[in-house]
């Protein structure tokens, strides 16, 4: 005999189960919320520093939660509801206040958004620079800055930031840059289009191919761009598609990157690093010798203590024509022996070594 079906729930019972769950869930958050708020106060006593919401620990629990997610929920939305659950549970105690680099809905105001939460003060200024002033100054706990992207390399006016004011990284965040194409008229219409250099450089090959014709011009920002795009007749914007919701723009086309696996890394700046994970990557700044085999030296103190380099930039000195910096990020934490050891021979073989920070190490997130 074939199995009974199972009998079919009304929508009147299964709007029942709905609320009922719901009130379980609220029950359950808030004691989730009292919870995450006597961790913070016990960490405030014991470490007398302020709450970075760069916890490794939230970091770990939320990908233990999205591997064992079955959906039907998406990656993304469980993403989504973990981290407004810690930003919300965290500010009971502090609020933390973030710096980025404005306006809103910039990519680094969605960064933002990603690792802190809509809970966090976010705080647009104007330049990378502005960034580092308000932590260094005290006015902001936290700063975040673009540091390399897939396509363009490293981002010059981050790395000289690092190499004038001394502050250190704490975390990470690596975001998958999907640019859209907004405006308010068809694309046959569209004469100019407004972006940020590294956006449009991105772009130029779709542009080259479907909008040979227009006028690229450069902003100071995505967010500048979408909102000259609202304003004037056959402009259009390479921007977020959170941009064209905040500036009531039509999404002509999406995901215009020339690399599908565009993604900008953004380094989260404080004073302090971040605790030993056992999964961390360290970052270093140094200068070295003008000589033959000089670097080759360097190098070699890592091939030696068996560290995996996992980044390394030059960048010019101003004022000392010639002269380099080199940054160089690794495996491992600053705190661990073998790094520690690397430390001090490097100490011996350079002219200026400095730790910018030990963090996390992230995935890449949509």
């Amino acid at each position: 005999m074939a199995k009974a079906r199972k009998a079919q729930r009304n929508p009147k019972q299964i709007r029942r189960q709905i609320e009922k769950l719901g009130r379980e869930l609220l029950k359950l958050l808030n004691q989730r919320a009292k919870l995450v708020q006597e961790l913070d106060k016990a960490k405030l006593q014991q470490q007398q520093e302020v709450i970075a919401s760069t916890d490794p620990d939230d970091q770990a629990e939320l990908e233990q939660l999205v591997r064992a997610n079955k959906g039907p929920l998406s990656e993304a939305a469980i993403r989504a509801v973990f981290r407004e659950l810690n930003s919300a549970a965290h500010s009971l105690t502090r609020r933390l206040r973030v710096a980025f680099l404005g306006p809103e809905y910039t990519y680094s105001h969605l960064a933002a958004l990603e690792r802190f939460g809509s809970s966090a003060e976010l705080v647009p200024v104007g330049g990378i620079a502005a960034v580092f002033e308000e932590v260094r100054r005290g006015q902001s706990d936290l700063g975040i800055v673009p540091l390399e992207n897939s396509t363009d390399g490293r981002v010059a006016d981050t790395l000289e930031m690092f190499a004038r004011v001394p502050l250190k990284i704490c975390g990470e965040v690596q975001l998958h840059i999907h640019h859209c194409l907004l405006a308010n008229c068809p694309r046959h219409e569209i004469s100019e289009v407004y972006s940020k250099p590294q956006a449009l450089s991105q772009c130029r090959n779709w542009l080259a191919r479907h909008l040979s014709t227009a006028r690229l011009i450069e902003v100071t920002s995505t967010a500048a761009a979408a909102q000259l795009a609202a304003q004037k007749q056959g402009a259009a914007a390479i921007a977020s598609r959170q941009a064209a919701v905040q500036h009531g723009l039509q999404i002509v086309a999406e995901n215009i990157e020339d690399n599908p696996n565009n993604i900008t890394r953004f380094a989260i700046i404080g004073h302090h690093s971040s605790p030993r994970t056992g999964k961390d990557k360290v970052a270093l700044m140094l200068q070295i010798d003008h000589r033959v085999g000089a670097l080759a030296d360097t190098l070699a103190v890592f091939k030696r203590n068996r560290l995996n380099m996992t980044w390394i930039e030059s960048f010019p000195i101003p004022d000392e024509p010639g002269a380099y910096l080199f940054f160089i990020e690794l495996e491992g934490h600053e705190n661990e022996l073998r790094v520690r050891r690397a430390l001090a021979a490097l100490e011996k073989k350079t002219l200026r070594l400095e730790v910018l920070g030990s963090y996390q190490q992230t995935e890449p997130v949509q």
